[in-house]
């Protein structure tokens, strides 16, 4: 009746704007400002109708325009606000959120997108602050409490997540991504049981989310239910080939299981994917499949890259400290009873405490056995920061002035990495337990030998690399063996037969190694394969692989989990231990060593796969390293055939035991120090961090 009256044509799309109809109502609303250009209703309806159909630049100039007509809209600029949020205006976006609240400061909406774009920011404390605000203005504003979980758990403060998400939760049950936070925060206080039963409830309601099939597939890791892990890592590739890091987990979940299939293609596209950047497997997992130091490093370097994409400001600056002692803390998720303990105890127990104070860092669990108490009496102070934040960790070392932190972790399962990245000690390194490089600037030292780190490979590091005259790797010459050795029925081995033994992890047995044992087994009548059984499911297609190579599956003898005295008298039971590759013996090397067994190794091409050369050179049986796999299997068959030739190597093992340096707790200890005063000095003389070697005599000398 009256097609050109402006306020008719804005109501009605007002209405199309409710029904989501937006490209009518955006007809509607030019149509009424083309009647009526000085409209601020309709200028503001516009810009919102455009920031619905994601065009926001023009948006924008819509709530421009309105603002010189109306500049007292809370609502408008709160508008304007959301806009320049999503543009990544985010400085901007906080500014217009203020001069909206300033009006209407009770606006629940307002404080939340507030805190969104202070996040952005990097301004975390205003973040908070701001969901708190929303949340006093409207305590069941799930998003805001959802939002103020992810932060904390951002912050690492995992039990105020926790709780954040089940306020979101209480208000509903549907909704997915409470859920999923939920779970995210349980798993990171290690409540992977909870954990695993939030993210079913998350994929229930939404099956194909690709972020908590990963996460769950995680989760199911740390719980050892590697095939259900697989599967999950299977369905989130169907979905995406390239999601971050689910083809080196799948990778992870199968090796865990013996699982095989597919694995060329598999090592042929993490190689791949790996060398063009991209992140597809921890760098941890990796060692099992690559016989490349280059590789190696790039994983790492990507995987750091990832972890640490905003570096934090430093929290030494330069500082020379002048205490009467250097005072060396060692980082740990592994001061319980774990190879990383036994292997170190008598280092700690050993320093030499008219020079050095030492400090442990713990953020792993406290299990109440006899090694945990012998290492918080080892220490002059023992800190159970296992609930702390990395800036927290980070904060206190700078307080107590500590000259040097050991990081015992790397990459392995528990580590913190975040905690060094914040530079909170004058020097920083990384010794024992992750054999390869961090791939970052902060680690300054690598503690090496020239086996594992030949001087042609230093390339491959970004730290500078300390040479240990012996073995890099460290033993307690206090670790007890249990007085009575089970005979072999005990042990569930036949009466008679030699006995081939590998106590590696089954993530490390590859095909190729796995080749040579069964040919082993073929040739030498009534041999056994020893392995230690960690997952029932490695057990079945080992067995059933077994069988494919003509060998039969009971030939193949699993053991279970023993305490470490009790392990290391079984392990007397065996004939000869079989080093694996790409990733060989480590610990499980200097256990045998230790109880008098020979370890046969082929030497590797990157550090992991070159330690048990490194221990049987320091305790002078270099017979036994060989390097081929052809070399391996003849001289494997040899000594199972040569019984004189085992009976001499058995008895120069027993010799060498306690004259070798391998063994020698004491002098690694003056050697490790040796090392860590090289590095202090170079610190005070203001000289930058440099690779040296520690003569035999515990003297370092540069190189």
């Amino acid at each position: 009746l009256k097609a050109d009256y402006a306020e008719a044509w804005h109501n009605r799309a007002v209405a199309l704007m409710m029904a989501q109809n937006y490209a009518d109502a955006e007809a509607g609303l030019r149509r009424a400002l083309s009647l009526k250009a000085d409209y601020p209703d309709a200028l503001e309806h516009l810009g919102v109708t455009l920031a619905a159909l994601g065009r926001h630049e023009e948006a924008l100039q819509n709530y421009d325009a309105a603002a010189k007509l109306d500049p007292s809209g809370a609502q408008l600029f709160c508008r304007r606000a959301d806009s320049l949020l999503r543009q990544g205006a985010f400085a901007d976006a906080v500014l217009d959120y203020d001069r909206s609240l300033a009006s209407d400061p009770s606006n629940p909406d307002a404080w939340h997108n507030r805190g969104s774009a202070l996040l952005a920011l990097k301004d975390h404390a205003g973040a908070l602050a701001s969901y708190d605000q929303a949340l006093a203005a409207r305590p069941n504003h799930i998003e805001a409490l959802k939002s103020r979980g992810v932060l904390l758990t951002m912050l690492q403060h995992y039990p105020d997540a926790e709780t954040a998400f089940e306020r979101a939760l209480s208000i509903s049950r549907d909704d997915a991504d409470a859920w999923l936070g939920r779970a995210n925060a349980l798993s990171r206080m290690e409540r992977n049981e909870e954990a695993l039963a939030n993210y079913d409830e998350a994929l229930l309601l939404r099956p194909n989310d690709e972020n908590g099939l990963f996460n769950r597939a995680n989760v199911l890791s740390l719980l050892k239910r590697f095939e259900d892990s697989a599967r999950d890592c299977e369905t989130l590739l169907s979905l995406n080939p390239d999601y971050p890091y689910a083809r080196g987990l799948l990778m992870h979940a199968r090796l865990h299981c013996c699982d095989w299939r597919k694995l060329d293609e598999a090592r042929a596209i993490i190689a791949t994917n790996a060398r063009r950047g991209a992140s597809v497997i921890h760098p941890f997992g990796h060692l099992a499949i690559s016989a490349s130091p280059e590789e190696q490093l790039q994983s790492a370097r990507i995987f750091a890259r990832n972890l640490h994409a905003e570096s934090p400001a430093p929290l030494w600056r330069g500082e020379r400290y002048r205490h009467d002692k250097i005072r060396i803390a060692y980082l740990s998720a592994d001061f319980y009873a774990h190879a990383t303990a036994f292997l170190m105890a008598g280092v700690f127990e050993h320093h030499d405490r008219e020079r050095f104070e030492t400090f442990a860092i713990s953020f792993g669990p406290n299990d109440r056995s006899d090694i945990r108490a012998r290492l918080e009496a080892a220490f002059d102070g023992f800190l159970d920061m296992r609930k702390e934040s990395d800036a927290n960790i980070a904060s206190r070392l700078r307080e107590m002035e500590i000259d040097i932190a050991v990081d015992l972790k790397g990459y392995t399962g528990g580590a913190r990495p975040g905690i060094l990245a914040f530079r909170p000690a004058p020097v920083q390194l990384h010794y024992l337990a992750y054999p390869g490089s961090m791939g970052v600037d902060h680690i300054d030292y690598l503690i090496a030998d020239r086996i594992v780190i030949p001087d042609a490979e230093r390339r491959f590091y970004t730290e500078q690399i300390v040479y240990l005259p012996g073995t890099y790797q460290c033993n307690d010459s206090r670790r007890q063996v249990a007085e009575r050795v089970p005979n072999r029925a005990e042990a569930g081995l036949p009466e008679k037969g030699f006995v081939f033994c590998s106590f590696n992890g089954g993530h490390k047995v590859m095909p190729e190694i796995f080749d040579v044992w069964m040919r082993l087994l073929r040739s030498v009548e009534n041999s056994v394969l020893w392995l230690y059984q960690e997952y029932p499911c490695a057990a079945a297609n080992l067995r059933r692989e077994a069988e494919r190579r003509g060998v039969a599956p009971e030939r193949i003898i699993f053991a279970g989990r023993a305490d470490l005295p009790a392990h290391l008298a079984r392990l007397k039971l065996a004939d000869l231990v079989l080093d694996t590759l790409p990733y060989g013996a480590h610990t499980t090397a200097s256990d045998a060593l230790w109880v008098g067994v020979p370890v046969l190794t082929c030497i590797g091409h990157t550090f992991a796969g070159r330690v048990a050369a490194s221990l049987l050179t320091a305790i002078d049986l270099p017979e036994l390293i060989t390097t081929s796999l052809e070399q391996y299997e003849a001289l494997a068959r040899n000594l199972a055939k040569d019984g004189p030739e085992l009976t001499r190597l058995k008895a120069k093992l027993v010799r060498n035991r306690d004259t070798s340096t391998l063994f020698d707790t004491a002098r690694i200890t003056r050697e490790l120090e040796a090392a860590y005063r090289e590095m202090w000095e170079r610190q005070q003389r203001g000289e930058p961090h440099a690779s040296f070697a520690v003569a035999a005599h515990a003297a370092p000398v540069l190189s």
